[in-house]
Formats: structure tokens, C-alpha cells, sequence
């Protein structure tokens, strides 16, 4: 399973996105941030061959946001946004069931200190950890498993971004922001998987920024995750950033993601 920022997808599908996609052997993908209308996509990307396809643009801001679920298999159920008035057309969620398992494609607001970004952000915070918790309830009801994947836009610990100490005030990495995603996983008992792959070790980076030499230095921010309930965290093997070899070959300012889990489906 996988989840990547594309940071636009019609410039991401001409950098390769598409030979990415063609070469996965991911059975679920998540994107974020993919900014543009299926009918302004491309044929093999709109509906690329062998996928089902969860399709969740922003209508209230053209050209931004945006996120899509990519399966293998046909879901049985699908979901666009989490039930909020302000931010249920924005292009930030999506949701679908396949057998005993519920994913979402998450993109949470990046937010920007002292403007009204970060008050955004802090309202869709305030609105999706209710979410959350209800998607728990209602997985632990019927049986199944949740990962939530995506861009969460907070770093969570020290070790999530090279430049800790200078972000501090930063939207990203502000106390408060960190204290409610310690919500999420404390309170509302989700694991944040690759973390619990990989507790010692600084990052694994998912994004860098294109400015200066961030990405040939590797100084990054580890903000992509996929967040998971704890039966499902337990089953999985590996949690690896699919980082590109060299800054020209990136198609996006994020890597993907991708975690390994030993799931057998229920059979209905």
C-alpha cells in the first residue's frame, strides 16, 4: 500500500508518474495534492488500466488540493470527505471499503503561522479528529481494519525533520499541532506504521523542498504517513520511502510511501 503527494498531476504524469503507477506492485495507492479534474487528465491516467478509482477534486478551489484512491480490487463502498460542511468539498479526503479493510486518502492543510491558513488548518484538525474517532467505532463494529494514508502535514518528533530545532515556529512542527496528532495516536489508539517500523532512525524523509539542496542533502520532513488501527499495524513487514535516486529524476517534491502488510481479505 502506498500513499504519495503527487504535487500536481498532470506535471507529475509527464516526469513519470505514469512508469511509477505501471511499476508498482502496490494493491492500494493514495495520492494527494493531485490539483486537477479527471476530464483534465490524460486517458491513462484519468482511468489507468487495472485500477478502480476514487476521485475526490476540490470544487470549491479549482486547481488545488485534491485526492484520489487507487485500487485493485472494486470497492465495496466509497465516500468523498468526512461529513463537515467547510471542508467536505475542498478536496482534502476520501474513503473507500474493500473487504474487512477501510482506506482513506488523506490531504490535511499545510497551514501557515499567523495568517488564515492556520486557522484553517486548526478547524479541520478540530473536525477530522471527531472523524477519526468515529471511523474507529464504526471499523471495531463491523470487523475491520482502517489505514488512513496521506500528507498530515505534521512532523510528529524530532526525529521527522532534519531542521528541528529551526521550525519550532513553524507550521508543521508547532507544539500544538504535534500534541494533537500524540491525540491521534494516544487517545485514539492509531499507529503511525512506518514510525513503529522503524523507532531508532531519523526520518525516513518523504519530502524535501525543491529550494536550495534540500533533497541532495536530505534534509526533509517526514509528513506522509499511513496511519493505521493496531490489528493492521501488527501485520505489517516493511515500511520503505521509495526516495528517487537523483534530484532530476523526482516527479514530485514527496517520494512515495509505501508499507507491506501480510493481509489475507475476509472472504464475504
Amino acid at each position: 500500500m502506498t500513499t504519495v503527494n503527487v504535487n500536481g498531476l498532470r506535471a507529475a504524469s509527464g516526469k513519470g508518474y505514469v512508469e511509477w503507477l505501471a511499476n508498482t506492485e502496490a494493491d492500494v495507492v493514495c495520492l494527494q495534492e493531485v490539483r486537477a479534474e479527471t476530464k483534465q487528465l490524460a486517458a491513462e491516467v484519468a482511468e489507468p488500466a487495472g485500477w478502480h478509482v476514487l476521485w475526490a477534486p476540490s470544487t470549491t478551489a479549482k486547481g488545488r488540493a485534491g485526492v484520489a484512491v487507487l485500487s485493485r480490487a472494486e470497492p465495496e463502498r466509497m465516500k468523498i470527505g468526512f461529513g463537515s460542511d467547510e471542508f467536505d468539498g475542498s478536496g482534502r479526503y476520501a474513503e473507500i471499503d474493500l473487504p474487512g479493510l477501510t482506506v482513506a486518502s488523506l490531504y490535511l492543510p499545510s497551514g501557515e503561522v499567523g495568517t488564515p491558513r492556520q486557522d484553517e488548518k486548526e478547524r479541520f484538525m478540530a473536525e477530522f479528529l471527531d472523524h477519526l474517532k468515529q471511523l474507529r467505532e464504526r471499523a471495531a463494529g463491523q470487523g475491520r481494519e482502517v489505514v488512513v494514508c496521506g500528507d498530515w502535514n505534521i512532523a510528529h518528533q524530532e526525529a521527522d525533520l532534519k531542521n528541528w530545532k529551526a521550525n519550532q515556529k513553524n507550521a508543521g512542527f508547532l507544539p500544538e499541532e504535534r500534541a494533537w496528532l500524540s491525540r491521534v495516536f494516544d487517545e485514539l489508539g492509531y499507529v503511525d506504521t512506518v514510525r513503529s517500523l522503524h523507532p531508532d532512525v531519523a526520518g525516513p524523509y518523504s519530502w524535501w523542498s525543491y529550494r536550495g539542496r534540500a533533497f541532495d542533502q536530505d534534509s526533509g520532513w517526514r509528513i506522509d504517513y499511513l496511519v493505521t488501527t493496531p490489528g493492521l499495524a501488527g501485520r505489517a513487514t516493511s515500511g520503505v520511502v521509495e526516495r528517487a535516486n537523483s534530484h532530476p529524476e523526482r516527479w514530485s517534491d514527496h517520494a512515495p510511501v509505501t508499507v507491506t502488510f501480510e493481509w489475507n481479505p475476509p472472504v464475504s
